[in-house]
């Protein structure tokens, strides 16, 4: 079965531009009622992005919702996935409210759970409405781009990061400190990214929905690293994604400037927890997300 699961067919072309390639493995193919079946777009990944598995997962409760918006997810991850085969997504359909609805999704890969996720949707209804005010950051157009970013920090690095950072990603990203990822001094735990897709995207809030669950995965430890002046990619840092909360509160646009503001509460136990505020430019507050992580010091030998 996984020599059938890997051949050339089962990975998005290399000629697709990254965001292609992104709205390319969110497109899960059918397999019956309640089951889909995802890709990766790199194989030569030695995991897959936790990300990407959020996303997937989303994209297969979302299937089977009609008329409403997901408000809430939480997952965990179990497993590192392997990009060279594909993933499963089964879905349980545990409730069909008048206001609320439910679904269970499990990444499977092997005949193994690597990842569980609960995902609730609410029909549109009106309320009371509040939201923290945007931080007065500077505007990503008056900060350095990646190319710049790259030019100027990049060169030092060990050639770990330095692929890291010069690879094709479909999400542009704008740190607002870009010297916090890079002086390797302690600091405060936390950091404000700007971030958006790469390429002007179709309409319809739930893909949208779904870029931005696959975004909320990045960045979001490096804060709890930054704390004690390391970065999560890090050759000595073993770093993974333990769980995954993401809450949806109101409609954007994910090719359109998104202020991440996080910051880290707590480490501990080879353990991270980060928090983050998803903001449109405009100032209305559009995502909450909170995540732990693994941050594990590696022991040499």
């Amino acid at each position: 079965m996984r020599s059938s699961q890997t051949q050339p067919s089962d990975a998005p072309s290399r000629s697709m531009s990254p965001i292609a390639a992104l709205l390319d493995i969110l497109d899960l193919e059918p397999l019956e009622k309640n089951l889909w079946r995802g890709r990766s777009p790199d194989a030569a990944r030695y995991r897959v992005f936790g990300g990407q598995v959020i996303a997937q997962s989303l994209v297969a409760a979302q299937r089977t919702v009609e008329d409403r918006r997901v408000h809430s997810l939480h997952g965990y991850f179990m497993l590192g996935g392997d990009p060279k085969i594909p993933i499963l997504y089964e879905v349980d359909r545990i409730r069909d409210g008048r206001s609320f609805t439910t679904r269970r999704v499990r990444a499977i890969q092997n005949g193994e759970s690597i990842f569980a996720m609960m995902a609730s949707f609410h029909v549109e209804e009106p309320g009371l409405a509040h939201n923290i005010p945007i931080p007065d950051l500077p505007q990503p157009d008056d900060l350095p781009g990646e190319e710049e970013i790259i030019a100027r920090f990049v060169p030092a690095m060990s050639e770990m990061r330095q692929r890291y950072w010069k690879s094709q990603r479909a999400i542009e990203l704008r740190p607002v400190n870009p010297e916090s990822y890079f002086d390797r001094k302690p600091a405060k735990p936390e950091q404000h990214v700007w971030f958006r897709a790469r390429e002007r995207l179709p309409d319809g809030q739930a893909l949208h929905d779904f870029i931005l669950a696959y975004a909320s995965d990045m960045t979001l430890l490096d804060g709890a690293a930054i704390a004690h002046g390391r970065s999560v990619i890090d050759p000595e840092i073993q770093a993974a994604s333990l769980d995954h909360a993401l809450w949806l509160h109101e409609p954007f646009r994910a090719d359109e400037w998104l202020l991440y503001t996080q910051d880290s509460p707590w480490s501990g136990h080879a353990r991270g927890l980060g928090r983050g505020l998803i903001y449109t430019q405009d100032g209305r507050l559009v995502a909450s997300v909170a995540q732990e992580g693994l941050m594990r010091l590696k022991t040499r030998g």
